[in-house]
């Protein structure tokens, strides 16, 4: 049989075991992991909850979009890139936002537009994917109005003094996806100013206009929208409802997505989201990460400290996504020293072309497996050890395409070998180290064997590892 017809049968086989793989993701709202059937498989829609844009994201803020960027390349794996709807919002119209202007003496919108552009540029350096659509909360405005106009007359939100509020005894349901009993939910109390609500779990659809603060008309009084009902209008008129999966971290299960759900089902009569997943916490020193307590560090600080974006991602998908994460620096040291040894790899074989491999089955299956990151690690790993000791040609081609597939479906091993492991040092010491390789390799040519291996001596004391192949030799930095 040709190399061709043989090709042929694995892309078949390829695709085969793609149609059947079952993907398979923990709900939150059932309290179990589900196999996932979209209400459409050729437009599978999906909506995580963006940052609020008035300060730089700290590395916990990093969790949702980096576990969510994953999935965004699996559903597109499984699905096809153009079949996958992927919306995370901006909100650009908040408490914090609108006190962070009224010091600087700016409007919103200086605030709001520096922090996304810094915030597009962080997601970027970790490797995160341009979702599909980033609706801003100010842009829907007009859609908030209509959502609550029609809970005002279907009875479920009222009008006071201080704005309109969501009854929270009109929904029976209230509470299904936290768990939390009646007497547990006090979803208001997080805001002051809100006396004459009703009931202390009655939460703000429309706050009434004050002093110094951004102000919309609408039909029940000038003012500005919640935060809950931001989402809620966003997926209605960017996606509509009911969704396939809405996520965010687990700090918004309630009472933000816990709220969505009672507004958007209320005035819709169906539900919003068919799946609803939430990452776990990221912490620091086993404390939640906040910047209320100050205990953080931002994506920005972790770059600039010279930290690679793929070590910072890795160390994000180094735990399951339901669980806690302690960050330090020892995750990170642990997460250069993996992709260390994936660039190895590549490195070995830069000179091989890849074969258009797919991820091997017992990859997908990891992922599938309610992104499962630490066994798609592991499973990772074996295919580096199967690159390394590959010999033949086909071999190598093989191996490097199967690694180079899987690793793009957790976003790592995307940039050039070298550039990777150059990237530890400055331009000037990496260009004193190509000096010396190039010193090394002149006196190889010469048999100078001496001069060669002080040469090497010296770079392994610079912690270079030099190494030697048929096309020339190359470096990296020794882990």
């Amino acid at each position: 049989m040709s190399n061709t017809a043989e090709r042929r049968l694995d892309y078949v086989a390829i695709r085969r075991y793609e149609a059947r793989m079952e993907l398979r993701l923990t709900n939150t709202l059932t309290r179990r992991k589900e196999p996932f059937v979209p209400a459409d498989p050729k437009r599978v829609t999906m909506y995580v909850c963006g940052p609020t844009v008035y300060a730089h994201a700290h590395i916990g803020n990093a969790r949702p979009p980096v576990v969510f960027d994953v999935l965004f390349r699996l559903l597109r794996h499984k699905y096809g890139a153009d079949a996958v709807i992927y919306a995370r919002n901006y909100t650009d119209i908040e408490d914090k936002i609108i006190a962070a202007a009224n010091v600087a003496g700016v409007p919103i919108e200086a605030i709001t537009r520096k922090f996304e552009a810094i915030y597009e540029e962080d997601m970027g350096a970790l490797g995160v994917l341009e979702p599909t659509l980033k609706p801003r909360a100010t842009e829907h405005v007009a859609d908030m109005i209509a959502i609550i106009e029609a809970l005002i007359a279907k009875g479920a939100a009222y009008r006071v003094a201080s704005g309109v509020y969501f009854s929270v005894a009109a929904d029976a349901d209230y509470g299904k996806l936290s768990g939390r009993a009646q007497d547990e939910l006090q979803a208001g109390a997080r805001v002051d100013g809100e006396d004459d609500k009703r009931h202390p779990s009655d939460f703000a659809l429309w706050k009434a206009a004050q002093p110094n603060e951004p102000a919309w008309d609408a039909p029940f009084g000038r003012g500005r929208p919640g935060w809950h009902i931001e989402c809620s209008a966003m997926i209605e008129k960017e996606m509509g409802s009911p969704i396939d999966i809405h996520g965010g971290g687990i700090d918004l299960i309630f009472p933000h997505h816990e709220n969505e759900i009672a507004q958007s089902e209320t005035a819709h009569g169906h539900g919003l989201a068919r799946v609803w997943m939430h990452n776990g916490f990221l912490t620091m020193d086993r404390e939640k990460m906040s910047k209320s307590i100050g205990n953080i560090i931002t994506p920005r600080e972790l770059l600039d400290q010279g930290w690679q974006g793929e070590a910072i991602r890795w160390a994000l998908l180094s735990a399951h996504y339901r669980a806690p994460l302690d960050w330090s620096e020892d995750l990170l040291k642990q997460a250069q020293a993996s992709l260390d040894r994936l660039y190895g790899a590549a490195l070995r074989l830069k000179d091989v072309e890849a074969s258009t491999a797919e991820p091997p089955a017992a990859f997908l299956d990891a992922l599938a497996d309610d992104l499962n990151t630490p066994a798609a690690v592991a499973e990772l790993s074996a295919l580096v050890t199967a690159a390394n000791n590959a010999k033949k040609p086909a071999e190598q081609a093989k191996a490097k395409g199967e690694l180079l597939a899987a690793a793009r479906l957790l976003g790592v091993l995307q940039n050039d070998p070298q550039a990777w492991f150059r990237a530890s040092f400055s331009p000037q010491v990496a260009a004193a180290i190509d000096a010396l390789v190039d010193e090394r390799v002149a006196a190889r040519a010469a048999k100078n064997w001496a001069e060669a291996d002080r040469i090497r001596d010296a770079l392994a004391e610079k912690g270079v590892e030099v190494m030697d192949g048929p096309r020339g030799s190359t470096w990296r930095r020794k882990g």
